[in-house]
């Protein structure tokens, strides 16, 4: 499952392949949208999005960690 980074929606990638212009490459990685207007807020500011999406994420786990 992907997740829009700009409205937080799930989404699953393997149908999103088969719409066009719902998807952006973007240094290396690719994102996908529920729509038009959060793929162009995307494009306008990347950087906001990506930046928010990963204050969002789990903490990664270093392995050494007590369970």
């Amino acid at each position: 499952m992907a997740k829009d980074p700009v409205c937080g929606r799930e989404l699953d990638e393997k149908n999103w392949l088969a719409q066009r212009g719902k998807k952006v490459a973007h240094e290396g990685e690719t994102y996908y949208f529920c729509g038009l207007m959060c793929r162009q807020k995307f494009i306008i500011n990347p950087t906001k999005y990506i930046e928010a999406s990963k204050d969002d994420a789990p903490p990664k786990r270093s392995g050494n960690e007590d369970l």
